[in-house]
């Protein structure tokens, strides 16, 4: 069964930022971009690299271990080393929270 979870207040992210959020014994990623939020699995689908320590521009995240990089929106890999699509979570902000589906 799914449920929409209080990830964090939007402005606890910068614009083109990430943000671990951890619930119920699992750990996610946030990242905003131009008030839009994108959560995804906490690894790089890779090496198994946390991605809150990574890079966001514009709507892509990079990896810091090898560079690979994905689509936030969809989780799609774009460039090697990743091959591997990233797992993503519909998202909503209500008033200044951030909701996330799990």
């Amino acid at each position: 069964m799914t449920q929409w979870i209080d990830a964090a207040a939007l402005d606890d992210i910068e614009d083109e930022d990430v943000m671990r959020f951890d619930h119920d014994g699992r750990t996610f990623v946030l990242y905003r971009v131009n008030d839009a939020v994108f959560p995804s699995d906490r690894l790089c689908t890779h090496e198994h690299v946390h991605l809150a320590d990574s890079f966001v521009m514009d709507h892509v995240i990079e990896c810091p271990k090898h560079n690979g990089r994905f689509d936030i929106r969809d989780g799609k890999p774009l460039c090697a080393p990743v091959c591997e699509k990233l797992r993503t979570y519909p998202a909503k902000v209500e008033g200044e929270r951030i909701f996330i589906e799990v």
